[in-house]
């Protein structure tokens, strides 16, 4: 549980001293320093302390706020359950073409950066350049991601895949291949073994070069499912 460290870390993230936010929840100073060191409050001031905070109960208690994004913590405070388990379904921004088709966009290594910054921002999804491909079925949602690196040999540097929308980290298949969206790795291309109970994923190259590693569910914004390559090289 994460209440005393959400509590301590909502406080300031509202640059509100002890004495400021106590005086607004009604209560003392020591009984709110008490519960940002683990003393539990009744339930009526947990409610008061959520109201307070605009953030549900159950994100109060169970996530660990501070690892999460600006705008998952703005989602949060709209109402919206931003799930960071992967257990539930969770926002995207997306653009349509004039006919209200899903479009494909284009995340060129060179926005890279700006798209584990801006994913949630209309304005950069828009601006991102954008095709379509009739073949592909039009239940999922789309998007086309430039590989970075060598790590995934055959596939080679600077080639496109494109890959369908995981909503729901539990559908992860093992060993398959996924874009992963992370704040602390960025964009990478890997083979996924989840390990959601271990709040995990393992991510894996192909090219044996590169050692496996683990990242935390808490450090992942998208992930997407392998479903076409676009290259411009033959590897013989």
């Amino acid at each position: 549980m994460y209440f005393a460290e959400n509590l301590k870390f909502l406080r300031m993230r509202r640059r509100k001293s002890q004495i400021d936010l106590a005086a607004e929840l009604e209560i003392t100073r020591t009984t709110l320093s008490g519960y940002e060191r683990d003393v539990q409050p009744p339930f009526r001031v947990l409610v008061r302390i959520s109201e307070y905070f605009n953030v549900s109960l159950d994100a109060l208690i169970k996530y660990k706020l501070d690892v999460l994004s600006e705008f998952q913590l703005s989602q949060i405070e709209k109402g919206f359950d931003v799930d960071v388990t992967g257990s539930k379904l969770r926002l995207l921004t997306i653009t349509v073409d004039k006919k209200g088709r899903e479009n494909i966009e284009m995340v060129p290594v060179k926005a890279h950066a700006g798209y584990t910054g801006s994913y949630g921002d209309l304005e950069f999804i828009a601006s991102l350049p954008k095709f379509r491909l009739p073949f592909l079925p039009e239940n999922k949602t789309y998007r086309c991601f430039q590989v970075k690196g060598d790590s995934m040999l055959p596939v080679t540097e600077n080639s496109w895949v494109t890959c369908s929308y995981v909503d729901n980290w539990k559908n992860i298949k093992d060993g398959k291949p996924y874009v992963v969206v992370t704040k602390s790795e960025g964009i990478v291309f890997k083979l996924i073994y989840s390990k959601l109970y271990k709040s995990e994923l393992q991510l894996v190259s192909t090219n044996r070069n590169y050692a496996p590693y683990k990242v935390h569910i808490s450090q992942v914004i998208e992930i997407w499912q392998f479903e076409t390559l676009n290259s411009f090289e033959i590897n013989a």
